[in-house]
């Protein structure tokens, strides 16, 4: 199986930063896509920005341009930068990796980890 794991959230103040890691674990073979969702409290989980193992990302319209997702392929790692917060960005945030690992038999997995809270109030 694949373990990912996130870390960095935390309280900041509106018009902070904060950086976000995720790390992917396990018998990996390759990982085609990883990406960074959130999920407020009421509402439903959402893209925040995606990257492919070839670069290309992806962002949702409230993010870009304080947003920069980045990927360590040599680490199976994703990075989010989030600059300029604001109270509206508060949510735990779940990242999430596709692709290919091998145990017995190369199979494909979609694994999510356990979420970080991120909380931008003054």
């Amino acid at each position: 199986q694949v373990q990912v794991v996130e870390s960095g959230g935390g309280l900041v103040q509106p018009g902070g930063s904060l950086r976000l890691s995720c790390a992917a674990s396990g018998s990996i073979l390759s990982i085609n896509i990883m990406g960074w969702y959130r999920q407020a409290p009421g509402k439903q989980r959402e893209l925040v920005a995606d990257i492919y193992s070839l670069g290309r990302t992806n962002y949702a319209d409230s993010v870009k341009g304080r947003f920069t997702i980045s990927r360590d392929n040599a680490k199976n790692t994703v990075y989010l930068q989030m600059d300029s917060l604001i109270p509206e960005d508060t949510a735990v945030y779940y990242c999430k990796a596709r692709g290919l690992f091998k145990r017995t038999t190369i199979s494909e997995f979609d694994s999510w980890g356990q979420g970080t809270q991120v909380t931008v109030s003054s």
